[in-house]
């Protein structure tokens, strides 16, 4: 039975370590990683296996030294205003629509629509792009809050939707309006606040 128990905590362990080579999001790498790293651990002490659980050990050291370097780094946060028109804007959409149709099945880009249109930088990398346009006069719609893959941690969004809540406010918006048809979206929506008020219609006031 023993050997049993052992046997299945060896298995969690490469079953956590492959999940967390799928993740494209480094911060979810290092987390999964050292959930797997762990259960390695302690399986290499548990079965005797020392190297394998000093081995296993120092990763988690190291997993943990990378998110505290991350959590703790500053990050210079901007945005690049571009034309509705503008050339690499539309490559940028070609590039990525396939990942843009699993977050927002439909997309489709009407530059005529646009009134905001920027790329969100992130210590001048660019790590998203965000489309609206006015409705109602006084509502933003958000037609596209898109984060590459990489930067998936909440931080564009709360740049655009808190520290740039002022820039709204003086160009007359009283609220933000997001529509989709994806879980995670919905989940992502109201985690930065927005209220849904009816089925797959989200809005935020400024």
């Amino acid at each position: 039975m023993q050997i049993d128990f052992l046997q299945w905590i060896g298995y969690l362990a490469s079953i956590v370590i492959m999940v967390s080579m799928t993740m494209s999001s480094i911060i979810k790498f290092r987390w999964i990683n050292i959930s797997g790293a762990l259960l390695f651990s302690i399986y290499g002490f548990l079965i005797g296996a020392i190297p394998v659980g000093i081995l296993n050990s120092i990763i988690v050291l190291v997993d943990i030294y990378y998110l505290v370097t991350i959590y703790s780094k500053k990050e210079t946060f901007e945005i690049l205003e571009i034309n509705a028109e503008s050339e690499y804007l539309k490559r940028f959409l070609s590039f990525h629509n396939d990942r843009i149709q699993k977050i927002l099945p439909g997309f489709s880009y009407n530059p005529n629509m646009n009134t905001v249109s920027f790329f969100i930088l992130r210590n001048m990398s660019v790590a998203g792009l965000f489309l609206a346009h006015r409705e109602n006069e006084a509502a933003l719609h958000v037609g596209l809050d898109y984060v590459l893959p990489e930067y998936k941690d909440f931080k564009n969004g709360k740049y655009v939707y808190f520290k740039l809540k002022q820039k709204f406010v003086d160009a007359g918006y009283t609220s933000i309006v997001a529509k989709g048809n994806n879980l995670n979206y919905f989940k992502y929506l109201k985690k930065l606040g927005f209220k849904e008020v009816r089925p797959g219609v989200f809005t935020k006031e400024l």
